[in-house]
């Protein structure tokens, strides 16, 4: 509404109206959209962040030559532990 204004304006013009236009509507616009969308960035970098260490911990072998293993990545290797004493 502004940039309408100022370009309809006896003494406004089309420049001033592009330029307010974009100081004062698509600039804090942009702002405002790009920190609101700070969290979902964080989380898209610590999700890549944890594929890559996984798969670099899935390439690395153990003991032996076999592949490692992360108990907690397949929390069904603590199910073949060995029984406690009871």
């Amino acid at each position: 509404m502004m940039a309408l204004a100022e370009a309809t304006a006896t003494e406004g013009s089309v420049l001033g109206a592009l330029f307010t236009f974009l100081l004062y509507g698509v600039m804090p616009l942009a702002i405002l959209l790009y920190v609101m969308g700070a969290p979902m960035r964080r989380r898209a970098r610590r999700l890549a962040e944890q594929q890559q260490w996984e798969a670099e911990r899935a390439a690395q072998p153990g003991p032996a030559g076999k592949p490692s293993v992360d108990p907690s990545v397949n929390p069904s290797v603590n199910d073949r532990a060995a029984p406690t004493p009871d």
